[in-house]
């Protein structure tokens, strides 16, 4: 795991602006710093040392100096990959994975891409075609940004390293603040900064001379509903997802420097630790993270699951005002400005992690989107239920069934709630069906948008804009298969592995890993029926059935608990700190220019009473806190013109 930064075209001063680049990102690869300059194209990059430790120095270059690449992640079969590529009679110098890239692009071109499995983003110049090559995995782990200027390429792993690039600067761009109050993330490659684009997942860019082209080399895809099932048979179906799943993590234990894994407490990240711990001699190390509220927290869970397996475990309590203390800074590392407060938490996770010597964990992501755990699709397939009759007063009653950690909702009406979650106001063939009601809600925070840029986005819908970015086969899958689709193409990589995940691992030098996220698993959990991933309203009863030997029972059932972290409410009271005031402020909101300074006074003093409970008032407040924070980090705009009022 590292980060890279790189250029293609003809600039001065190459390598002062590459030492400028990779300084920034820093904190990706505290272990070595290398610098590459030919004509017409440069590579820096910062290394965090996981795999061969005294040999895997970047940029590299193949013997003959044709091929250099700088590469952020990792190639999980490089093992497998380098025993075929030396039957062939390829011969190594180190014992990294990056060479394996090498030789493999020099094979093969660009179609090497198809038999890496892993995390990765990385450039490679190619000085026989006078060309670079840029691409990100499957599934969008690993992050990769890039921007024309004079005529050059600029590309890099974080955003803070383009922004060293004379005249690239800072600029808040209008419709992806309104994606990510609509869809909790911009659309990818629009990001939040005016014309800085992100690499799209399972992409990549080929740029020479001629200028850029971008494809997909892989898509996500599901069988189309009236298709025959590939796995009709439930055991056997079963069997090969314990395997996949066992592979999957095998071949991410590979490191030379020790593993250990992150133990929320739920079925998930359970699964990996147990599997991980039954791979290592030298046992296992596992962190979570508490919470003072109860609703929050899961550490009976956590230290249940840590005796069953006996891991060294250690955890990081999250206490009232840490979350607001920590909040600068996890905007200035996910570079974003962010709906919820939960990456702050996983921020001081990876800092215990760091702390305790570790450079590498495994984490249970990608299994809710993989095997249907989230709420949301059982919350659809009760909306379709009472949607087929509309007048039901019985139907609505399995709404209670959901959230059975919400005490309020057990005692409402069906009328109310059938209000509550829309049941019968979407039309039952609307591609979004399943996120209407989380898109509508999300989108209540814009009545907080100033009048400029109310203006400013007039004739704009973000959701029509997911529309027409979803593939024609789309209208031809599973209800199920359509909802999982836009949770693993768009907030997946848009949120959870970026503001939650590599985000906020990097920013202590920690490498996530994610065995859910194994491209043959993801490929294989796609083409199961709908009825094995989510059976009724169990949610994951495959992956249950799979791994039930694994756990001890009060885990293996435990109904999915959302991560969630306190929202408004770590801002008041202990985490009522200056800043906060500050960029709050009516003076401050309204030299930022994109909210109504008085509207959000008024949200500020209400939260500051008393705990805000609704979804709308908890995630405006901390989008409009994290966007004044990204403006002042980024621009500085909101604080000079505010001390000049």
């Amino acid at each position: 795991m590292c980060g890279f930064g790189g250029y293609l075209g003809s600039i001065r001063d190459g390598k002062p602006l590459l030492e400028r680049m990779t300084a920034a990102i820093g904190h990706r690869g505290p272990d070595e710093r290398g610098i590459f300059t030919a004509p017409g194209a440069g590579l820096g990059h910062v290394r965090l040392s996981i795999v061969g430790l005294g040999d895997g120095q970047q940029p590299m270059s193949n013997p003959s100096g044709e091929l250099t690449i700088a590469f952020n992640g990792e190639i999980f079969n490089y093992v497998e990959l380098r025993d075929e590529l030396r039957a062939r009679g390829r011969q190594f110098r180190t014992s990294s994975d990056t060479e394996v890239i090498l030789h493999l692009y020099e094979e093969m071109g660009e179609d090497c891409l198809s038999l890496l499995n892993g995390d990765f983003a990385f450039a490679i110049w190619d000085a026989r075609r006078r060309r670079m090559m840029l691409a990100r995995d499957r599934m969008g782990v690993r992050p990769l940004f890039h921007t024309l200027k004079g005529g050059t390429l600029y590309f890099a792993s974080e955003v803070k390293a383009l922004l060293e690039v004379p005249g690239v600067s800072a600029e808040i761009d209008p419709i992806a603040l309104d994606q990510i109050f609509t869809l909790w993330a911009p659309i990818a490659p629009r990001t939040p900064f005016r014309d800085i684009h992100e690499l799209e997942p399972g992409h990549l860019m080929i740029a020479d001379q001629n200028g850029t082209t971008t494809r997909p080399y892989w898509q996500l895809d599901y069988p189309d509903r009236d298709e025959r099932p590939a796995y009709a048979e439930e055991s056997r179906a079963a069997e090969e997802l314990r395997a996949l799943l066992t592979d999957a993590t095998r071949i991410r234990m590979r490191a030379d420097v020790p593993v250990g894994a992150y133990l929320s407490g739920g079925l998930d990240s359970s699964i990996i630790s147990a599997l991980a711990a039954g791979m290592t001699s030298q046992g296992l190390r596992t962190f979570s993270v508490t919470f003072d509220s109860a609703e929050h927290d899961e550490s009976a869970f956590q230290e249940e699951m840590a005796a069953a397996l006996g891991t060294e475990h250690r955890a990081v309590a999250c206490r009232a005002g840490d979350i607001a203390r920590d909040f600068p800074d996890v905007i200035r590392f996910t570079e974003k400005p962010i709906i919820r407060t939960a990456p702050a938490p996983l921020y001081k996770l990876s800092g215990l992690v760091r702390e305790a010597g570790l450079k590498v964990v495994l984490t249970g992501e990608g299994a809710d989107e993989v095997f249907a755990g989230y709420d949301i699709f059982k919350e659809a397939r009760v909306r379709r239920f009472c949607g087929r009759q509309p007048g039901s007063r019985i139907r609505p009653h399995l709404f209670r069934k959901l959230y059975p950690y919400l005490p309020g909702l057990q005692q409402q009406s069906a009328e109310y709630l059938a209000a509550f979650f829309g049941a019968g106001d979407v039309a039952l063939d609307d591609p979004l069906f399943s996120h209407r009601p989380r898109l509508k809600g999300t989108a209540a925070t814009k009545m907080f948008f100033s009048s400029d840029l109310r203006a400013e986005l007039t004739g704009y819908d973000a959701a029509e804009e997911l529309v027409s970015r979803l593939p024609a086969a789309f209208g031809r899958w599973h209800p199920l298969h359509q909802a999982q689709y836009l949770e693993s193409r768009f907030l997946l990589p848009g949120y959870i592995l970026s503001s939650q995940g590599d985000r906020m691992a990097m920013a202590h030098g920690i490498e996530g890993r994610f065995p859910f996220l194994d491209h043959r698993l993801v490929e294989f959990a796609a083409k199961l029926p709908p009825e094995m991933k989510l059976r009724g309203l169990v949610e994951k009863h495959i992956l249950r059935e799979a791994t039930k030997d694994l756990l001890p029972p009060a885990i293996g059932r435990r109904t999915k608990q959302p991560y969630r972290a306190p929202d408004s409410h770590s801002f008041s009271g202990a985490g009522e700190l200056d800043y906060v005031r500050s960029a709050m402020s009516e003076d401050a909101v309204a030299a930022g220019g994109l909210f109504n300074a008085k509207a959000v006074t008024k949200l500020y003093e209400k939260c500051q009473s008393r705990p805000a409970s609704g979804f709308r008032d908890n995630a405006a407040f901390v989008g409009v806190l994290s966007t004044q924070l990204w403006l002042q980090t980024f621009t500085g705009t909101s604080l000079r013109k505010a001390e000049a009022a």
